[in-house]
């Protein structure tokens, strides 16, 4: 049973299923843009956390498993709702709002519901090999489908275009899809998994 912490700040609600340590294993099968095909089983843990912000602060490793385990990707980044700021939100950088801020309601959230029923969110991510995603799109109840605005990588990085993620809770489980665009290759099926909440 998904147990759900009292204290969050509204923004968070419509992504509160989210929360947790997440573990599992999931399978990799994608062909490069020079038909190399790459497949393999990897082992994923993912973190959900908050800390009393109005986004969700995220953290996920993954390993193909093997003979020996082979370090895959680290990632982390921020989940939020996407809505407008206002001067009683701090930033950008180190600036400090100009404005009272009282606390947001679940009314104010229901105000950000879009045409479909869902909620917009902003998910910024940072790869540990020099790629950089900012990807939009929708939480409509335990499913969330986003896509990159923008890709961003240091010129030392493998070619990475674009992606879209799809993520479910199914029977207490997080399932993910993720496609890329990558070394050549069109957006097309790259990697899933399901994962069960340890924490």
């Amino acid at each position: 049973m998904l147990e759900l912490p009292t204290d969050l700040p509204a923004d968070l609600v419509p992504l509160s299923w989210l929360l947790g340590v997440w573990e599992g294993t999931g399978v990799i099968d994608y062909e490069s843009g020079d038909g190399r095909r790459l497949e393999g089983e990897f082992a994923h843990r993912a973190s959900f956390s908050h800390d009393g912000g109005d986004y969700l602060n995220y953290a996920a490793e993954a390993w193909l498993l093997g003979e020996e385990r082979v370090r895959l990707v680290a990632e982390t980044g921020f989940w939020r709702l996407a809505r407008p700021q206002t001067d009683a939100d701090a930033g950008p950088g180190l600036l400090p709002a100009t404005a009272e801020r009282s606390e947001r309601t679940v009314d104010d959230v229901e105000q950000l519901r879009n045409a479909e029923g869902g909620f917009d969110i902003e998910v910024a991510l940072v790869h540990a090999d020099g790629v950089s995603e900012l990807y939009l799109g929708q939480v409509r109840g335990p499913r969330i489908d986003i896509a990159t605005d923008a890709v961003m990588r240091s010129a030392s990085t493998k070619p990475y275009a674009a992606a879209t993620r799809m993520y479910g809770l199914v029977e207490n489980h997080l399932l993910w899809a993720w496609d890329i665009a990558a070394l050549g290759a069109p957006l097309s099926s790259h990697a899933s998994a399901r994962l069960a909440r340890v924490q």
